[in-house]
């Protein structure tokens, strides 16, 4: 069984959370150290031990480099409060910028783990600045023996081209139990009434946003849409106003995951997941949270034409692919949405095996199998094969 000590940015952030309790699935130990977002509460994960390194804001990128910096500094003297680990699990790269630090602290130094699964478009610069900060990655991924990354773009794009160390694919399936309910879509019992998109997770994409608003009143309300989740306000001129000024737009809030996405899913017939925030690059490879749930859950999704999210859903014979998210394009789409046409789009999504979009415990031992490899130490699996 593993000791892992995880490094992360945000300690509220909830696939932070699932990433711990998938490595407790797999066997195991954790800890954590990490910033806190000043305007969430302290975090509740299941960890053995947790270290807040400080407080940090969204947007503002320089304080959180002046915080990485500190918590750089001062690595020697927070990081013997965990004893020595058998892997380091950087997720991202500040966080791979204190893992460097912290691992001269031992004799023998732990394995080191770069989980990246979202590329900031600052990385991806074509300017001295952006060709720094890669020579900068490529410096601190030197001594990792491993890759964390969520979609093969991210592997395409970039990271085969920064000498980085040998990846596993670890996709954002939902982490729930076999036994946990599944939604069903709508139309595989009824065609009546408006057609329900659903825009769940993380609300950053101000295009989808005025795009929604406009094809839902072109239609008049034959299309509705409902908003869960965390909106991003830094990225909206005006989220709250523009949601609520919207007659076919509504905002309800944040949900429990996974709790609630049997529910939230079951309500709408379509998952929307475009994601414009950083368009052509970052948004064009990553593979959402949104896929994972929406389909689990019955939902069919729709995407847009030359990004890994609409490669993923065509690889799999379902969904919609969009060639733009103009209001006319939209428009087009649901004018011709037949009830026959959309039970039977249903009915393609909710005909795949569920594991294709939920993490099953297996793939929880894989993981922590594959970073006891890495440090060179036996699991409990493997001692009872």
């Amino acid at each position: 069984m593993p000791n892992v000590l995880y490094l992360v940015p945000n300690l509220s952030d909830p696939a932070v959370s699932r990433r711990v309790e998938m490595l407790r699935l797999g066997g195991a130990r954790v800890s954590v150290a990490g910033f806190r977002r000043a305007d969430a509460q302290p975090a509740q994960l299941s960890a053995d031990r947790m270290v807040e390194l400080g407080v940090t804001h969204d947007a503002r990128m320089l304080h959180r480099l002046l915080a990485t910096l500190r918590a750089s500094s001062t690595a020697r003297g927070w990081g013997r409060a965990f004893g020595r680990p058998d892997v380091i699990i950087a997720r991202n790269l500040e966080m791979l910028a204190i893992a460097n630090s912290l691992m001269p602290l031992w004799q023998r130094p732990p394995a080191l783990v770069y989980e990246c699964l979202d590329l900031h478009r600052l990385m991806l610069r074509d300017d001295h600045f952006g060709r720094a900060m890669r020579r900068l990655e490529q410096h601190l991924m030197q001594p990792a023996g491993l890759l964390l990354t969520s979609s093969p773009a991210f592997l395409a794009n970039h990271f085969d081209q920064q000498a980085a160390p040998p990846a596993m694919l670890v996709e954002n399936k939902v982490l729930a139990p076999a036994t946990a309910p599944i939604g069903r879509n709508p139309a595989r019992d009824s065609t009546g009434g408006p057609l329900q998109i659903g825009w769940f997770g993380a609300l950053r994409c101000r295009k989808s946003l005025a795009a929604l608003d406009a094809v839902s009143r072109l239609q008049s309300g034959r299309v509705q849409v409902t908003l869960r989740g965390r909106p991003a306000l830094t990225e909206f001129d005006d989220f709250h106003g523009t949601t609520a000024r919207s007659p076919f737009l509504e905002f309800a809030g944040p949900y429990r995951y996974p709790d609630d996405l049997s529910a939230i899913y079951s309500a709408v017939h379509f998952a929307w997941a475009i994601d414009c925030f950083e368009e052509g690059q970052n948004s064009a490879w990553l593979l959402p949270n949104r896929i994972y749930e929406g389909c689990l859950n019955g939902a069919i999704p729709i995407a847009l034409a030359g990004t890994e999210t609409a490669a993923f859903i065509k690889r799999l014979g379902i969904g919609i692919v969009l060639p733009d998210i103009e209001p006319a394009t939209l428009a087009g789409v649901f004018d011709s949405m037949t009830p026959q046409r959309l039970q039977a789009l249903a009915q393609s999504v909710a005909a795949l095996d569920p594991s294709r979009f939920r993490c099953e415990p297996a793939e929880c031992k894989q993981l922590v199998q594959r970073l006891a490899r890495l440090a060179a130490i036996e699991t409990e699996f493997e001692l009872a094969a």
